[in-house]
């Protein structure tokens, strides 16, 4: 029967109208872009914070794992410098130049190891501004070797890479009660004679409080100043890199908590870690390194674990008031905040056997500093009211005048369930926490995403939600392309590009292809392979029974190393040669 010419038309129109209902509700529904507020944490392990598996109260961060996302495969680079590049520019860190540190001790060699970053790469600062974003940060810096006060190249600080607005310290660690090259913006400052920043009145001057208080001004100003401009914002604290310093009635949350030692706190974060979700409870728990019962200090040993812990559960407590101010200015809703860490637990052995192990006096014993004094000493020899700061075990870690780190033993709980620490890439130094919170854009509230990622998957999320247009060339210098991928699929419970992830740190070497793990440690190490869907915590080697798997993912991590500027490295001896000497570089 042939359908009247008008009634094709009314369904032809009808069939019209409802797609365009369907598609101007899908623009509806689509949030304008975000805000996007990045958390750094620095030398924190997986299983630290509560919502990860920790006994550590970070109640903030718990609540937007609750009303976000977390995933449970996101990977940084083993290392401060490096982790920083590549969040920041999107690519492998030796490509921007920083494949080791930035300090005078660090090897330099051309192009992958030049100690700052290199004319081929941007910053997501630099994108996102040339995006119309308001941009600031606040915190560690850590990616540039020119770190004097009065440097005269400044080209690689915050507000010559993209950024509006500065506040934080340029080098790498540093007292928390009076941090080493203090910063606003191009201007080193004290934090005793800042105008623009002091504590309340009898509260001492905190580094990790004074990072909080600088982001919510940061926040408060753009919404007064730039009213519907996006923001972004990134926040690196410096919690909880040593030394262990943090307040007294923090400190005193944890007294106790940590007196039966290592393996009680580690076995529990195991089990929460299984009931969470967040690893298969096939996995072997990798071995404990350290015997509570040989201690021979025990207070002494368990107060460094209690001021990490208390480090962190200041950090949160900023961590909420940055949400509480994005809550109070209305703009939550469409702030996507992304927490993560730049490596994983730190065996560092900073103050911990030092040459002489002195005792703190009853009164201060060197001249007072004045409060003007710009301080430039990563570990300075006093405080500013002439106490000399300690290390050894004749003082507990926790004060200004001491400057300790907690160990190898505690590095190993933090890092549970995996191998090894920050330096390394086996898992312990690489698995971090990512949590991903966006009311007005993730749908998935308390879920786990188990999809890998990187960070350098950062630059591509941030260029997709922005909008933003990422470069090929910057003033006649040709920009190298971002290696990694937009998140915004997996947010959605989309599959993300299949793709191989890389590493290489010290001669610390690692690669992941699907559910497959390369690594090896030392630059003479042998390959190790590893099925990780089946053995994340790397207790079984497949090597000898996966030989063409391994050939095919070597030739591939050397093809990258190449690509990468990664080869030839500092290390000794060059890759591909025996042990020689045997030093690791």
């Amino acid at each position: 029967m042939r359908v009247p010419r008008f009634l094709r038309a009314v369904v032809l129109a009808l069939a019209l109208l409802g797609l365009l209902t369907v598609v101007a509700s899908r623009a509806r529904a689509a949030p304008p872009r975000p805000n996007i507020v990045v958390l750094l944490a620095d030398d924190v392990g997986f299983s630290d914070i509560g919502c990860y598996g920790g006994e550590i109260h970070t109640p903030n961060l718990d609540a937007l794992a609750a009303g976000g996302l977390r995933f449970t495969q996101f990977y940084n680079t083993s290392r401060c410098c490096p982790s920083r590049t590549s969040l920041l520019t999107g690519l492998y860190a030796h490509q921007a130049g920083i494949g080791h540190m930035t300090d005078d001790f660090s090897p330099m060699l051309s192009d992958g190891y030049v100690r700052d970053l290199n004319e081929h790469c941007v910053t997501i600062g630099q994108v996102l501004h040339a995006a119309g974003y308001g941009t600031y940060a606040v915190g560690k810096w850590h990616v540039t070797k020119e770190i004097a006060p009065d440097a005269a190249d400044k080209h690689n600080w915050p507000l010559h890479r993209g950024f509006d607005r500065y506040y934080g310290t340029i080098m790498g660690a540093g007292s928390f009660f009076d941090p080493a090259l203090l910063c606003r913006g191009d201007k080193a400052i004290s934090p005793f004679t800042d105008a623009e920043y002091q504590p309340p009145a009898g509260q001492p001057y905190y580094y990790t409080d004074a990072i909080g208080d600088q982001a919510c001004r940061f926040i408060r100003e753009h919404d007064e100043q730039s009213p519907g401009k996006p923001f972004f914002l990134y926040v690196a604290f410096t919690a909880a890199h040593w030394p262990m310093q943090a307040l007294p009635e923090d400190i005193a949350k944890y007294k106790g908590v940590y007196d039966a030692g290592y393996e009680p706190i580690r076995r529990a974060r195991f089990e929460r870690e299984k009931k969470l979700g967040l690893i298969d409870p096939s996995w072997d728990l990798s071995p404990q390194f350290g015997q509570w019962d040989k201690v021979a200090d025990k207070a002494w040993e368990a107060r460094g674990m209690e001021v990490y812990a208390a480090m962190l559960d200041r950090m949160d407590q900023n961590i909420g008031r940055i949400v509480q101010t994005l809550r109070d200015g209305k703009q939550l809703d469409n702030t996507l905040l992304l927490y993560l860490q730049d490596n994983g637990g730190n065996y560092e052995a900073t103050g911990r056997d030092p040459k002489e192990n002195l005792r703190r006096t009853d009164h201060a014993t060197l001249p007072q500093q004045p409060a003007t004094m710009i301080q430039t000493q990563m570990r300075p020899k006093q405080t500013r009211d002439g106490w000399p700061v300690l290390d050894g075990h004749n003082v507990l870690p926790g004060p200004a005048d001491t400057y300790l780190a907690y160990g190898k033993s505690w590095a190993n709980v933090s890092n549970t369930p995996f191998r090894e620490y920050k330096h390394f890439v086996h898992e312990g130094g690489i698995a971090t926490p990512l949590i991903a919170h966006w009311p007005a854009g993730i749908s998935r509230k308390g879920e786990l995403e188990r999809q890998p990622g990187h960070l350098i998957d950062l630059m591509a999320t941030c260029v997709d939600l922005a909008g933003a247009a990422y470069p090929k060339q910057v003033d006649g210098h040709d920009i190298y392309p971002m290696e990694g991928t937009s998140l915004r699929p997996a947010f959605d419970g989309q599959p993300l590009a299949s793709r191989s992830l890389f590493w290489e740190h010290e001669g610390n070497r690692a690669m992941r292809q699907g559910d497959w793990k390369l690594v090896a440690k030392y630059p003479a190490g042998k390959w190790e392979l590893y099925n990780i869907a089946a053995d994340r915590t790397e207790m079984h080697d497949l090597s000898a029974s996966e030989s063409a798997r391994l050939a095919s993912m070597v030739r591939d991590w050397e093809a990258w190393a190449k690509r990468c500027q990664v080869l030839p490295w500092p290390w000794k001896p060059q890759y591909g040669q025996p042990a020689g000497a045997g030093e690791k570089r």
